[in-house]
């Protein structure tokens, strides 16, 4: 066993993927939490578990006491951080996605982050905008959850 996966977290055996999502502008991020679903559903036999938390600042508690459960193979994270015109969605969102990083490396449980910080939100047409897009950025989440899961479970076999 090479000195990656001696200190990583065994998780080939667990069957379950947490979805945290927050719940501002729901129904855009719905869309990406259902474009994850059909993805994932067609790409893996894992179930999901869905978590909602208030807003993405409440992300990365959520995605660390699911990853330290033993009960997830993997979390996926979604959410939008919009620019309102006041500077803090600079800080939220880099706070979120450092956050995630130290969840999966404390844990050894990938983190997946679809939390995304859109540059122009408020101009007319980019609520529609986003909302088709985060559909595109729940599939390739998907994608990215199965393959990284696979080849971390290749490792772990090996």
């Amino acid at each position: 066993m090479n000195s990656f996966n001696s200190n990583f977290c065994d998780t080939s055996s667990r069957t379950r993927i947490a979805f945290v999502q927050s719940c501002w502008h729901r129904d855009i991020v719905d869309a990406l939490r259902d474009s994850f679903l059909q993805t994932h559903g067609e790409l893996d036999h894992r179930s999901v578990d869905l978590f909602e938390v208030p807003g993405a600042f409440e992300i990365p508690l959520r995605a660390k006491l699911l990853a330290n459960s033993g009960q997830y193979a993997g979390v996926v994270t979604a959410g939008l951080i919009v620019d309102g015109g006041i500077y803090r969605h600079e800080f939220v969102s880099t706070s979120v996605i450092d956050g995630l990083m130290r969840v999966q490396l404390d844990t050894g449980v990938p983190v997946f982050s679809a939390v995304l910080t859109p540059q122009d939100f408020l101009s007319e047409g980019q609520p529609e905008f986003f909302r088709e897009h985060f559909v595109t950025k729940g599939a390739e989440a998907a994608h990215a959850c199965v393959e990284t899961l696979g080849v971390l479970q290749q490792n772990q076999v090996a």
